[in-house]
């Protein structure tokens, strides 16, 4: 959007429109802003204790982001462990007696294992039962996370749903379509709840950029989500 602009202010030699563009990337770079956006898409979420939470059918984390990192064992690394925490704790905590690990995998590393399978060893290391986790085949979006997670509880399976804070609502929307009862429990929250606004956050910064566009990429997957469905799936 704002090298559009940018382009048609050239085109126009509109200098007006150009200043738009400029000032509009200024606000994009300011954590001010930028962590204006993400609450905005996080619904005003907060995260709550585990003991707070009624008990389901099962725990479903969804996967996320991944790389495999250099060297001959091709080991995974995750930018965030939160989800994985969060699933284990409120399985710890009696809250369900199945805990499911999406299968996330990406096409462009075939050579890497499933999100599921290498967590459900993490899990297992940390004291959770082999026979009390699952993980579905390979998904590569929130819609197939969905399609396989209602394949194999079932309609109307109640379901505690642990994904980023972010991603959340339109992981929710998704879950109730295909007819599963689903109890948010979103974690991986982007802004911090105690730090107060001082004069670094009016100046840009490459991180609150990073931050913008994650609501971008956010927001176009709602609304292609929304469209398709009106559409029919």
């Amino acid at each position: 959007m704002l090298l559009g602009l940018l382009v048609i202010g050239w085109l126009l030699r509109c200098r007006v429109v150009v200043g738009a563009a400029l000032l509009l990337f200024w606000l994009c770079c300011t954590p001010l802003f930028a962590d204006f956006l993400v609450r905005v898409v996080e619904a005003r979420a907060e995260r709550v204790e585990v003991g707070a939470m009624n008990k389901a059918d099962a725990i479903v984390v969804l996967s996320e982001g991944r790389m495999v990192a250099p060297g001959k064992a091709r080991i995974s690394e995750w930018s965030d462990g939160d989800r994985f925490w969060a699933g284990v704790d409120l399985y710890m905590a009696g809250k369900a007696s199945l805990l499911i690990f999406t299968g996330g995998w990406a096409p462009w590393i075939p050579e890497a294992r499933p999100d599921g399978e290498v967590l459900m060893e993490f899990a297992a290391r940390l004291g959770v039962p082999p026979s009390s986790t699952k993980t579905t085949g390979k998904v590569v979006n929130t819609a197939e996370e969905a399609d396989e997670v209602a394949r194999m509880l079932g309609d109307n399976a109640t379901v505690l749903l642990v994904t980023s804070a972010f991603h959340m609502p339109r992981a929710q929307r998704l879950f109730q379509e295909r007819g599963l009862q689903v109890t948010p429990y979103p974690v991986d929250f982007k802004v911090d709840a105690v730090k107060e606004a001082g004069v670094m956050d009016y100046l840009p910064q490459a991180s609150a950029f990073a931050k913008t566009d994650m609501v971008w990429r956010e927001l176009l997957g709602r609304a292609y989500y929304s469209v398709r469905g009106r559409l029919g799936r």
